[in-house]
């Protein structure tokens, strides 16, 4: 007979100027009017950053950015889709 699974808890501490995004493509508006579609049409994805690596400036954890969809590599973290971007492949913050 098998034991109730144990939740598994996985961590990505990105190296380098990597970060890790969890990615967002629902449709929003920002607080200032920009409206972010969802479609496949668009070329450009949104997420919010949840790990940061030692040489990647000038964005935080929590933050939410705007990335290229070909960007990155798309990672699967304990069913949760993330991305894997380089600091350089991000396009602008997002301020809500």
């Amino acid at each position: 007979m098998l034991e109730d699974p144990r939740p598994i808890r996985l961590s990505l501490e990105p190296l380098d100027d990597f970060l890790v995004v969890e990615t967002t493509d629902e449709e929003a508006e920002t607080r200032a009017g920009l409206i972010l579609p969802a479609s496949a049409e668009t070329q450009c994805s949104s997420g919010i950053v949840i790990a940061v690596g030692p040489e990647a400036e000038g964005v935080a954890p929590g933050d939410k950015v705007l990335y290229l969809k070909e960007a990155g590599y798309d990672v699967r973290l304990a069913g949760t889709a993330v991305k894997v971007v380089r600091r350089h492949e991000l396009i602008a913050r997002i301020h809500d």
